[in-house]
C-alpha cells in the first residue's frame, strides 16, 4: 500500500513505524520543519505503572515491549528500563502504595514497596529523607528531542519512507480520491490516510469531525544543567498518586482529605516528575492547566515549588535551570476514557489523536492497534 501519514509527533512516526514495517511505502507530511509539540515538550518516560487497569495497562505494557525492541534496533532513540521510584514522604502516602500491591496486575506493573536503604541502593542520589518508595520496575524512559530523527532515519534506509516537513494538509483530495493536498498545491495520493494532528485541533481536522470528543491540556517543564551524578531511575513525589488512575481508592481519598496541597501546587494541578537525560541533566516537572485560552506566558512559581521538592528528595541544591517550556497536547474525552481517539473520518481516512499524557508511553502499541484496525 501506499500510506500519507500526517503529523510528525511521536505518534505519527509510530504509524510510520508500523506501515513501513509490514512492508508499505509511506509519505509522511509535518507543518513544522521538525516536530515541536508535546512529542518533544515531555519527559521521554515510559511509564507503566500507574495506568488504569484493563485496555490502557495492555496498551502500556505491549508499548514497553515494542520500545525495548525499537531501542535495540535504533539505539538513538536511547531507550533504558530504568524503573521509577515514587517517594512516599508519610504514612498516607505509603498506605497508597501499599494498596497498589494488592491490584490484581501488580506483578505486571512491576511494583514493590521498598524501604530507604533498598530505594537507594537502585537510586543513590535520593539522599533525602522519606518512608518508603514504590518501585515500578517495568517504567523505562527515551530521549524524547532525539527520539523522532532517529526513527526517521532509521525508517529512511528502508527505502520506503519520504519525510516532507514544512507542508500543512489543507483537505482531502476530491471525487472519490484518497489523499490530500498540501499547501505547496502538491496532491498526494495514497491508499489510505493516516491524521496524527496532535493538539492541531483545527483546520482541516474540525472540518472532518467537528465535535471530536477531545480537549487540550498544558504543562510547564524545565530542565536543568548535569547533575554531576548518575540518577539511575526516574523518581516521582507522592503527589503523583493523585494523577494516576492506577492508585485510586480510600487510601487516596484519605491522603487528600488529609493532606490537601498546597496553594500552588493546588492551583497548578502539580505531581513532580524527575528523568536524567544521557547528558546528565534533569527533566523535571509538571503541572495542568486545561480550560482555554491557555496563558502565552509561564509562571514561575511552579518551577520554584518544583525545584524545592526535588532538593528535598536529593538533599542538594539542583543545578542550575538551563530551559523553561510549555507544552499542549491533546487528550480524549470520550466515555469509558479510552487510550486514544480513532476513527475513520472519510473513506480510507482515519483520524488518530487524543492519547493525552500516554502519548511517549503508548504510542507504539496505538500504532499497532490502527494497523489492526485499519487493514494495513
Amino acid at each position: 500500500m501506499r500510506i500519507v501519514v500526517v503529523g510528525g509527533g511521536v505518534l505519527g512516526t509510530m504509524h510510520a513505524w508500523q506501515a513501513v514495517r509490514r512492508g508499505h511505502d509511506v509519505v509522511h507530511l509535518e507543518r513544522e520543519r521538525e516536530a515541536r509539540g508535546a512529542s518533544v515538550r515531555n519527559f521521554g518516560l515510559v511509564w507503566v505503572g500507574g495506568r488504569a487497569g484493563g485496555d490502557e495497562l495492555r496498551t502500556a505494557v505491549r508499548a514497553r515491549e515494542l520500545w525495548e525492541r525499537i531501542g535495540a534496533e535504533v539505539p538513538g532513540v536511547g531507550f533504558r528500563p530504568a524503573g521509577s521510584l515514587t517517594v512516599c514522604r508519610n504514612a498516607d502516602e505509603l498506605a497508597v502504595a501499599e494498596a497498589a500491591l494488592a491490584l490484581p496486575d501488580a506483578t505486571e506493573r512491576g511494583l514493590k514497596v521498598l524501604g530507604p536503604a533498598e530505594a537507594r541502593g537502585l537510586n543513590p542520589a535520593l539522599r533525602g529523607t522519606f518512608e518508603a518508595a514504590l518501585w515500578c520496575e517495568r517504567d523505562g524512559a527515551v530521549e524524547s528531542r532525539v527520539a523522532l530523527p532517529a526513527l526517521r532515519g532509521a525508517l529512511a534506509a528502508s527505502g520506503r519512507y519520504t519525510w516532507m516537513p514544512g507542508r500543512e494538509v489543507r483537505d482531502l483530495l476530491a471525487g472519490g480520491t484518497t489523499g490530500v493536498r498540501d499547501d505547496h498545491g502538491d496532491r498526494h495520493h495514497a491508499d489510505l490516510v493516516l491524521l496524527c494532528p496532535g493538539a492541531n485541533l483545527t483546520g482541516l481536522v474540525r472540518e472532518l469531525e467537528p465535535a471530536a470528543p477531545v480537549r487540550r491540556v498544558r504543562l510547564q517543564m524545565m530542565q536543568t544543567d548535569p547533575l554531576g551524578e548518575a540518577l539511575p531511575t526516574a523518581v516521582a513525589d507522592g503527589d503523583s498518586f493523585r494523577y494516576y488512575p492506577a492508585y485510586q481508592g480510600p487510601e487516596l481519598d484519605r491522603l487528600v482529605a488529609a493532606r490537601p496541597q498546597d496553594a500552588v501546587p493546588a492551583e497548578h494541578k502539580m505531581q513532580l516528575l524527575m528523568v536524567q537525560r544521557l547528558d546528565g541533566s534533569l527533566t523535571i516537572g509538571d503541572t495542568h492547566e486545561y480550560a482555554e485560552p491557555f496563558a502565552f506566558d509561564v509562571v514561575s512559581d511552579p518551577y520554584d515549588h518544583l525545584a524545592h521538592v526535588a532538593e528535598e528528595l536529593l538533599g542538594r541544591p539542583l543545578p542550575a535551570i538551563r530551559r523553561r517550556w510549555a507544552g499542549v497536547y491533546a487528550q480524549t474525552t470520550e466515555n469509558g476514557d479510552p487510550i486514544v481517539h480513532r476513527g475513520e473520518v472519510a473513506p480510507g481516512t482515519w483520524l488518530v489523536t487524543g492519547p493525552g499524557g500516554r502519548g511517549m508511553t503508548c504510542s507504539p502499541a496505538i500504532a499497532e492497534d490502527t494497523a489492526e484496525r485499519a487493514g494495513f
